[in-house]
């Protein structure tokens, strides 16, 4: 695409300062880059990347008041974190983070265990034992 013809649509990117590197060519035939706000595809999938998170934010703090999982779950999902991810930021196996979600298994943790998620989530050891929302 030609360097006058980068796309610069709306996004929610833009309204935060945010912009996209682009190559394009220039009135010389040769490639450059350009700035752009983004364009109206990419808008799109972002917009519905985002509520795709918020629901499962959602859908893991209506669990957590139902007591079927633990605040661990909802913190993950709101930090955009998968389980490999956290269980790597924790420091613990894969297996053993998935049990930290059983409620019963949650109540039972070390302080210090409890901690690393709490340091991770960036979050205090009460507000994650007494999860409110």
């Amino acid at each position: 695409m030609k360097k006058k013809e980068v796309p610069q649509d709306h996004s929610n990117l833009a309204s935060a300062n945010i912009k996209d590197m682009v190559y394009a060519v220039d009135e010389n035939g040769e490639y450059t880059t350009e700035l752009s706000t983004g364009w109206e595809p990419k808008t799109i999938a972002l917009d519905n990347a985002i509520k795709e998170i918020e629901a499962r934010v959602e859908d893991a703090r209506q669990r957590v008041l139902k007591n079927e999982t633990s605040p661990i779950e909802y913190y993950m999902e709101l930090h955009k974190m998968d389980l490999p991810i956290l269980a790597s930021y924790v420091g613990l196996w894969k297996w053993r983070v998935k049990r930290h979600f059983k409620p019963s298994v949650f109540k039972g943790l070390s302080d210090r265990t409890l901690q690393k998620y709490a340091d991770v989530f960036e979050v205090t050891m009460e507000q994650l034992k007494h999860f409110e929302s």
